[in-house]
């Protein structure tokens, strides 16, 4: 399986086929529309991410000594948000969930096409992810 490092490189790649911003929305709207649906039962208060504009589920299963998640939002570009995180976070080992430096998300230039509430609902994201990782580890 690819590293956090090569699957970053490579998403950093697809968004240098995009000459606009919009083009690069309506990619990240795609991969939100490909992820796949999560379990109802997930769908719940305690999988929510707080501070997001958008309600965004998420949840992470140890399989392997691997972390796996899944998540769904209410909002498409939200969904592609969380979509591309899980692309680079799922399926790694904890420690190095903790350790990633998600460098890409500024070097495709996300943060500062998000409006404030996005960008908060990002970092959160991540934070969450981080945090299912830590309580794994441990």
């Amino acid at each position: 399986m690819a590293t956090i490092k090569e699957k970053e490189t490579e998403i950093i790649e697809e968004f240098e086929l995009f000459d606009d911003w919009m083009d690069k929305y309506n990619y990240i709207i795609e991969m939100g529309k490909s992820l796949p649906g999560i379990d109802d039962k997930y769908k719940q208060e305690k999988y929510l991410i707080k501070g997001c504009q958008a309600q965004v589920w998420l949840h992470a299963e140890y399989r392997d000594g691997k972390v796996f998640f899944v998540a769904d939002s209410d909002a498409l570009i939200t969904k592609g948000i969380v979509a591309l995180l899980i692309r680079v976070l799922s399926g790694q080992k904890p420690e190095e969930i903790i350790d990633a430096d998600m460098s890409f998300i500024d070097q495709i230039g996300l943060k500062e096409h998000l409006s404030q509430t996005r960008s908060n609902g990002l970092v959160n994201m991540i934070k969450q992810m981080k945090l299912y990782a830590l309580a794994i580890k441990g």
